[in-house]
């Protein structure tokens, strides 16, 4: 894997986009979403993946997989250990994200665990043991919304989005997960991209078998398929979580209406005195301000906000991000 680019060109840009919303689109299917020769897409995209610039992948939805259990933390640290801490919990199997927030005092993860003992070893023996761990905060994640389980940043047209992405918000009925899913979504993992032969191969099946079971994952939104990269090539410089507090009998319409907003890069339910997280990433100050005030403030009983920045991603969609030079 070669050097990560340092800032991507309009094109590079809206290929990144299109591959974000469908991580498996074919050449032929990306380039006709932009309007290109798959000449062109193929000559442009190629060496973007192969430095691990564009990272394909696959996250679980905890939802379908009983066993897991979905949690963010907010952790405070030592001043100066700050790194130490977030490089750790990257490198955990169950950490889904890692990001450095606000002054750098202060991380937030998310984390799938793999059971109630998990939960209980992280929070009761593994948090309390890591030197330089001030405090922290866990919040159970009750609902993670659908809607943002494809995005682009924005930068596709509603045609564009709609031609590459499936209509159906409500998931599909899907099979019991069986042992060949959790094999297959761990290959997913690592490269989303891996043709069905080859994943048949890996796997011992046949590459229609593959198929099938993939369309059933992704259809029941038990897997969400993503394309990892550094948002900031994409032009966005201002990423934030928002803790929100609404009232109970607005959660489920606000988390639906907040996740379906093209800055809204992901949106959840959670236990604690805030019941929704939203990530949000925007181009500049300006636009999170923007965010703020149209989109936040014109709906009906937000009770409370709190906003914190994003210094710094460590892990995202379940892929370390290489260090920042």
């Amino acid at each position: 894997m070669g050097q990560q680019r340092a800032e991507l060109d309009e094109t590079e840009r809206r290929i990144a986009a299109v591959l974000m919303a469908s991580p498996r689109a074919s050449w032929r299917t990306v380039a006709d979403a932009l309007g290109l020769s798959e000449r062109t897409v193929v000559r442009r995209a190629t060496p973007l993946l192969h430095d691990g610039t564009l990272r394909p992948t696959a996250v679980r939805n905890p939802a379908r997989f009983p066993r897991l259990i979905p949690m963010a933390l907010r952790i405070r640290c030592r001043p100066g250990r700050t790194w130490a801490i977030a490089a750790g919990l990257a490198r955990r199997p169950d950490t889904v994200w890692v990001d450095v927030l606000g002054g750098g005092d202060e991380i937030c993860s998310v984390l799938f665990l793999d059971g109630a003992q998990a939960r209980t070893a992280l929070l009761l023996r593994d948090l309390p043991a890591t030197a330089d761990v001030r405090s922290w905060d866990a919040y159970d994640l009750m609902k993670v919304f659908p809607a943002g389980f494809s995005w682009s940043a924005g930068l596709l047209t509603a045609d564009q989005f709609a031609a590459l992405t499936p209509t159906r918000l409500e998931p599909a009925p899907v099979p019991a997960i069986q042992p060949l899913d959790e094999a297959l979504v761990d290959l997913l993992a690592a490269n989303a991209r891996t043709t069905y032969d080859d994943l048949a191969a890996r796997l011992g099946t046949s590459a229609s078998t593959v198929r099938r079971r993939l369309d059933a994952l992704i259809s029941g939104h038990s897997v969400r398929l993503a394309c990892e990269l550094d948002l900031r090539l994409l032009g966005i410089d201002a990423e934030a979580l928002l803790w929100i507090t609404t009232g109970p009998g607005r959660l489920e319409a606000v988390g639906q209406q907040l996740s379906r907003h093209p800055q809204a890069r992901f949106t959840a339910a959670t236990t604690g005195a805030a019941n929704l997280l939203v990530a949000v990433a925007a181009e500049d100050l300006g636009g999170l301000y923007t965010f703020l005030t149209s989109t936040v403030g014109s709906i009906d009983d937000v009770r409370g906000l709190e906003v914190t920045r994003i210094l710094s991603t460590v892990k995202r969609t379940g892929r370390i991000r290489p260090p920042e030079s």
